[in-house]
């Protein structure tokens, strides 16, 4: 033990005018010693925050061996900024009978009091490092509030110029006419029936259009291209979407004019994919001008949200409704399969690693005359309310109609929010005030409804009746389009049956 040394332990993290250099604290720390023997550990560019740092593990193997007598550091948050990971070098040091010193706060970790003041300077130090995440988390989410642009390189079909946001410079994202004609086409292509992301990575590749760096368009590359909600033309379809998703939107309903497009950002403590995960994000109108029409948006988010867990490359063969069906259970695709020689759906999760339950016996041909009969009855639900009308334009009296339903269902909202911890006396005033705006809300729900069918065009459910009157000898990738066009997804079990439909 008498041949143990001393070892000087210093860390910066970043070198900056305003924080003390190694060879700075390495001096302090020398004169604290006063002569002797040492030796020198320097982690450069390392976070106090944890331990994950080369030169400390060195340190506290040395610790081990038996061959470190004190440890000296020029301020206690230069070896730890976290109360865990400080209680655990001193009992390490307290195990190997090591000293611990600081140059510039003096303890004496032999005593009791001076291990309590040690505890109580750790504490203020993580304090102090979380209090400065906090103020960066804060401004960061401020800013998106905003509308701020949050760095990195504008999306593609964008480039960036210089404005000026409440005061502060900042950067706008501006149409790239070339880019954006590329994107406009990859919405089309995407939104035709049977199109799969490979087949237009592949198409776009054959061109020689390139992506970000030269560098070809992959899948991802355009998957994220086409969820990314800066493109669209958000209007009050766009809220709604976001809305029925989950999504925190910053902006009011009367905001969303179909013009300019919008950000999309993880919210606070949310580390989930942003554009996988809808709910508890956050959408804010951004500065700039979209593109791309709604409903084309919306027609492809929709489309890519049901075909998530669907292989497009796989062409189908035994059933016109691949794509589209869907377990009812986990929302995996389902697979056709043989069983005592009949043809029955089974789910893909359950047959990949048995997390799922499964969709129970349902014979492929018996779903496919049930999903036909209800494609006819809807279709008899749209002649009735169409008649012989003529394809109108967007009409006014929906936006406006919708217009209302959004802010009627902000102020339900608003009132469900007071009755948290209030008196009585308001309870039963916001009881009353929320049936009365609930009547109302259902009543919208009704018109915008009968509104939205009488829209449909007639030439478009004439062309699928005629399919569908004559569906036995349809062939079947015509069935497909025909699906395509009035489904968005259908989830099945042996118990139950949920279509999800596009008119």
């Amino acid at each position: 033990m008498n041949n143990r040394i001393d070892a000087i332990y210093a860390r910066q993290s970043i070198d900056k005018k305003d924080s003390i250099s190694i060879e700075s604290q390495i001096e302090f720390c020398k004169y604290e010693l006063r002569g002797g023997s040492y030796k020198e550990y320097q982690d450069q560019g390392y976070s106090g925050k944890n331990t994950d740092r080369p030169q400390f593990q060195m340190l506290v193997e040395d610790v081990k061996r038996g061959l470190i007598a004190r440890v000296v550091v020029y301020k206690l948050d230069r070896i730890s900024r976290s109360i865990l990971d400080f209680a655990n070098m001193m009992a390490l040091f307290q195990e190997y009978n090591v000293e611990f010193i600081s140059s510039t706060e003096k303890f004496d970790t032999s005593t009791p009091m001076g291990r309590a003041m040690l505890n109580i300077c750790i504490v203020c130090a993580q304090l102090e490092r979380e209090t400065i995440q906090k103020r960066v988390q804060d401004a960061w989410y401020s800013r998106c509030q905003r509308g701020f642009k949050m760095g990195g390189r504008a999306p593609y079909g964008f480039r960036t110029e210089p404005i000026i946001i409440d005061g502060i410079h900042t950067k706008k994202l501006v149409i790239e006419p070339t880019e954006a004609a590329f994107v406009r086409k990859m919405y089309k292509m995407y939104n035709a029936p049977r199109i799969s992301l490979h087949d237009i990575a592949a198409q776009l590749t054959a061109q020689g259009v390139r992506s970000y760096f030269g560098k070809p368009f992959s899948r991802l590359t355009i998957s994220m291209i086409l969820r990314n909600p800066i493109y669209a033309m958000a209007d009050l379809d766009i809220y709604e979407f976001f809305k029925s998703q989950g999504t925190e939107i910053y902006n009011d309903a009367a905001d969303f004019a179909g013009t300019n497009g919008c950000y999309y950002y993880r919210s606070k403590g949310n580390t989930d994919n942003k554009h996988k995960y809808l709910q508890g994000q956050i959408l804010v109108l951004a500065p700039s001008e979209g593109f791309i029409p709604s409903d084309l948006w919306l027609q492809v988010r929709k489309k890519i949200m049901a075909s998530q867990s669907y292989q497009p490359a796989r062409k189908a063969r035994h059933s016109w409704m691949a794509g589209k069906i869907k377990c009812g259970n986990c929302g995996y695709a389902l697979m056709a399969a043989h069983s005592c020689g009949h043809l029955y759906f089974r789910c893909s999760k359950r047959a990949e690693n048995k997390s799922c339950p499964g969709c129970g016996a349902v014979r492929l041909h018996d779903l496919e005359e049930v999903v036909y009969q209800q494609m006819v009855k809807k279709l008899e639900d749209y002649k009735t309310l169409t008649g012989r009308k003529k394809k109108r334009a967007a009409s006014p009296k929906l936006t406006a109609k919708q217009m209302e339903l959004a802010r009627v269902e902000s102020e339900i909202e608003k009132l469900l929010d007071t009755l948290t911890g209030a008196t009585p006396v308001l309870i039963s005033y916001a009881n009353a005030k929320i049936e009365e705006l609930d009547s109302r809300r259902q009543t919208l729900a009704s018109e915008i409804a009968k509104l939205t069918a009488e829209a449909v065009s007639p030439e478009q459910i004439d062309t699928i009746s005629g399919y569908l009157d004559d569906w036995e000898n349809v062939s079947f990738e015509d069935k497909q389009q025909v699906v395509d066009l009035m489904i968005t997804v259908i989830r099945a079990t042996s118990e139950k049956l949920q279509i999800e439909w596009k008119i």
